[in-house]
């Protein structure tokens, strides 16, 4: 299956994909008083990018550029647009792993230009 075929409400997704874009992880609140971490991701491929949220022990499994499988995932809404999710049942596997050793941004084109510059992290004079 293909990004730019996901609409929402569709389920037992398979798809094939490359982390583009890695959240910080953060802390919620479950309706039920719990605790747990999350992290959002977007995800593309030739067709388009999606959304996706990584639950606790997902979080840390995978890093921008690696190409990842969803399996028996489903597509819900979360403000207003398409967002896939695993759920309970569904799995994440990291098929192929990122050339690069961090969550950094996979634009090389665009980390090159500034390690040139001198500027690595940004001005933070503000």
């Amino acid at each position: 299956m293909k990004i730019n075929e996901l609409k929402v409400g569709a389920s037992n997704v398979t798809l094939r994909a490359t982390v583009s874009q890695k959240d910080d992880p953060r802390e919620v609140v479950t309706k039920y008083g719990k605790r747990i971490s999350v992290a959002n991701v977007v995800l593309k491929d030739e067709t388009g990018t999606i959304p996706m949220s990584l639950w606790e022990k997902d979080i840390d499994t995978v890093s921008v550029g690696d190409v990842v499988e969803i399996t028996n995932g489903y597509v819900n809404e979360f403000r207003g647009s398409p967002q896939l999710s695993t759920g309970r049942f569904g799995k994440i596997t990291v098929v192929e792993k990122s050339s690069g050793s961090s969550d950094e941004k996979s634009d090389s084109a665009e980390d090159a230009s500034d390690e040139e510059s001198g500027s690595d992290y940004g001005s933070e004079e503000e």
